[in-house]
């Protein structure tokens, strides 16, 4: 593809973003893999990557050759050093994870090893995935909206259900759009330009949300998005976007870290309220 060789993960990241819908399938396989699960690739085998993405240990040197990189194991490099960089103790943490899932075992006690683990892993990998000025722009759209509307459906609903709670909790107009009568997007015209959409939404994306967030992304209301990585519908929509990573592959995904994050901006929001002098009501 004569591609420029990135030197960053943040290079790298934006490169394949941009060229995933010309990947051949195969190396779509390999680009989900690389964009949702950095840290897989970072530590990972060329094999298990394989195994993984559901394609022969050959595509993922093409894929690393059509990025610019003369083999795999340079591209890898790049994922390592990041790796590195923003959390040393990773390796250990990964570690911990595979021997888990090694241990099997369909106990009950089993089970709950192998969620904790997967949902440590997670939180460790959460608090790299998410730059410091992304974060702060989220918490400065919350914090200057007239109005919040909060939308999520089946597996985020809870999310989002929290994220109006608290967020009303704070003595700010925030109302869960909660789908009744099917009036959610009805509710959601009535957004201007000084108020703000929170959308919730992860792989496979509901396409009501997407088409609720679009149409305000249309009319300029500022949309929060709430998601899994750069290849979701919502990120083009979206004025500020928190990529939080997900393994589509996993049969039970964590509401571990999508409620973290939730958490983040409530605590973030109920500060600069108290900033501005507005104390916070004391949360339940």
């Amino acid at each position: 593809m004569g591609a420029a060789r990135a030197t960053t993960y943040e290079e790298l990241r934006d490169a394949i973003t941009d060229r995933y819908a010309l990947l051949p399938r195969q190396l779509q396989r390999v680009a989900l893999v690389a964009l949702e699960r950095p840290h897989d690739l970072a530590l990972s085998t060329i094999a298990v990557l394989a195994g993984a993405a559901g394609v022969q240990p050959s595509t993922l040197v093409r894929f690393a050759n059509a990025l610019g990189f003369d083999g795999f194991s340079a591209m890898q490099q790049v994922f390592r050093k990041h790796l590195i960089e923003v959390s040393l103790p990773y390796r250990e943490r990964i570690a911990r994870t595979r021997a888990a899932h090694a241990s099997g075992g369909n106990q009950p006690s089993d089970i709950l090893r192998a969620f904790v683990a997967e949902s440590t892993s997670g939180l460790e990998h959460l608090q790299g995935s998410i730059a410091p000025g992304i974060l702060e722009a989220a918490v400065r759209l919350i914090s200057n909206a007239r109005r919040i509307d909060v939308l999520a459906y089946r597996r985020s609903f809870p999310v989002a259900c929290y994220l109006a709670y608290a967020l009303d909790q704070l003595e700010l107009a925030a109302q869960l759009l909660n789908g009744v009568g099917g009036m959610n997007e009805v509710y959601a015209r009535r957004l201007g330009r000084k108020d703000a959409l929170i959308v919730v939404s992860f792989r496979n994306y509901t396409a009501e949300g997407v088409a609720i967030a679009t149409d305000c992304h249309a009319r300029n209301v500022p949309v929060l998005a709430i998601t899994d990585g750069p290849l979701s519908p919502l990120k083009r929509v979206a004025r500020v976007c928190l990529e939080i990573g997900d393994d589509g592959g996993k049969a039970f995904r964590s509401l571990v870290e999508p409620l973290c994050v939730a958490q983040v901006l409530v605590v973030s929001v109920g500060h600069r309220l108290a900033d501005r002098g507005k104390a916070p009501q004391r949360m339940h």
